[in-house]
């Protein structure tokens, strides 16, 4: 259990991602591609859990000084150092085997190596300088839904794109709120640059501007003929998801989006709704 929990599968939640390209193409259950996506998303998840790996291994010390990371397989001696490398490069090499199976295109492993690297500088260096670590968070969202759509290289709005890019910017800036909130200054030194009222304004900022950018792709004339111009009545339900959610930051939790999306039945609820719609729209 500590090796898998090394991996942070719950995190795997965010490379779902990966399959909308493909779902909002209208060719999810083609049987190939499914596959195909399928596989990937579990390429994505192993370069991912590679990811973590290497930043529980860098701030191992840090991590063991900490009332809560302390818990971490690497930081409380559960999974040893040596342990945990040979597990990282078993990852990569089930990694590359899967890659070459798919025979995956060239954009696709391109856009796969450039989010490994931006996240190993993150960790060592990106993650202490304001505003850019925000970015890197944010890039690794829209990175996800680039690499499903290169994968059959599918053409994605750009209404789209900038809904990803929006909505990952307020999950990003409201993590970094509720840390700051909560007074976790010391383990994580970005905080010092910020404050909550330059995070407030911004995150609310970027909600509302992919709440504009989700309807205008909802009204966009290629989803309008896909849906026979059904899509408008999800608006509602995205923003009823969005204040959920931002009911929840407020209250005071950590911040993480995967624990406040997986820890609230109600946002479940109201996500399996929109999902629901979406499939009715779009394949019924």
């Amino acid at each position: 259990m500590s090796y898998v929990k090394l991996m942070r599968p719950k995190h795997y939640i965010k490379n779902l991602l990966i399959f909308l390209p493909l779902f909002f193409s209208g060719t999810l259950f083609s049987p190939k591609s499914f596959l195909t996506v399928f596989l990937s998303f579990i390429v994505f998840c192993l370069t991912s859990s590679c990811v973590y790996i290497l930043n529980d291994i860098k701030d191992k010390e840090k991590d063991s000084k900490h009332p809560t990371k302390c818990n971490r397989p690497i930081a409380s001696g559960m999974v040893s150092v040596r342990n945990a490398i040979i597990l990282l490069f078993l990852l990569l090499v089930i990694n590359i085997a899967i890659i070459l199976f798919l025979h995956l295109p060239s954009l696709a492993i391109f856009l796969l190596v450039f989010y490994f690297l931006i996240n190993i500088l993150y960790s060592f260096i990106l993650k202490n300088i304001p505003i850019v670590d925000v970015f890197i968070v944010v890039c690794g969202f829209v990175i996800r839904v680039l690499f499903g759509a290169s994968l059959f290289d599918i053409d994605v709005s750009n209404w789209f794109y900038l809904t990803i890019f929006s909505i990952s910017f307020y999950l990003a800036l409201g993590k970094r709120r509720n840390e700051l909130s909560l007074n976790k200054t010391k383990s994580r030194e970005v905080l010092k640059y910020y404050n909550q009222s330059f995070l407030d304004k911004n995150m609310y900022m970027f909600l509302a501007m992919a709440i504009v950018f989700y309807s205008l792709w909802a009204t966009d004339s290629t989803m309008v003929k896909m849906s026979d111009n059904l899509l408008i009545w999800t608006v509602p339900v995205v923003m009823l998801i969005c204040m959920k959610y931002s009911l929840n930051v407020e209250k005071g939790s950590d911040g993480d989006p995967t624990n406040i999306i997986l820890s609230d039945k109600i946002l479940i609820l109201l996500g399996l709704i929109l999902l629901i719609m979406l499939l009715f729209i779009l394949y019924f």
